[in-house]
């Protein structure tokens, strides 16, 4: 079975959104990807509405059968922190609605599952997602690309069952991505 996953990385400026379609081998499909833009110049309450338009529109679309939503992590800006906050609870919302499971995923644990380091910057995420969906050109802005890889990361995650063990009997099989992959996980878990 071929699993769809609705990726979102959110935000109130621009809200990255991807979808794609990941069969058991982990070989992944391109379905969509765009972004969501808003004006500051906007009122807070129609920026939001724009959002959860758009949010229910892709999903009426595109009917996934998981929402992946970048976890809201601690930032120096505490504005930036709110307005993701806002945008991701006006998506997870969306969801709920609709009864689609919702799957939070932070930074790191996304960079890990797609390029092996939890430290990766945006550029080595866009790279690894274009290759990983094969892809002619990277899927631009950022943010798009961003959302394509929490999908593939919720779609990976998923597959696999669980939790992937670091140690113990098994772990000697894991491919370097996997076993940081993990690693970010199990710190991720560790700072809730």
């Amino acid at each position: 079975m071929t699993l769809r996953v609705l990726g979102v990385d959110p935000g109130l400026t621009r809200c990255g959104i991807g979808v794609v379609d990941v069969e058991k081998n982990r070989r992944a499909t391109l379905v969509a990807f765009g972004v969501v833009g808003t004006s500051p110049e906007e009122s807070l309450d129609q920026r939001l509405l724009l959002i959860a338009t758009s949010i229910d529109d892709w999903l009426d679309r595109y009917e996934p059968h998981v929402l992946a939503v970048e976890r809201v992590f601690s930032q120096l800006n505490v504005s930036t922190v709110m307005g993701v906050a806002q945008a991701s609870g006006v998506v997870i919302a969306a969801a709920a609605r609709r009864g689609i499971p919702v799957a939070l995923h932070t930074p790191s644990e996304v960079k890990a599952a797609v390029t092996g380091s939890g430290t990766s910057n945006k550029d080595a995420v866009t790279k690894l997602v274009t290759k990983i969906l094969r892809l002619d050109a990277p899927p631009r802005p950022a943010d798009a690309a961003d959302a394509l890889a929490l999908a593939i990361t919720h779609a990976w995650r998923a597959g696999s069952g669980a939790a992937i063990a670091t140690t113990g009997p098994g772990s000697q099989s894991l491919t370097p991505a996997q076993r940081a992959w993990a690693e970010a996980e199990a710190k991720a878990r560790r700072a809730r």
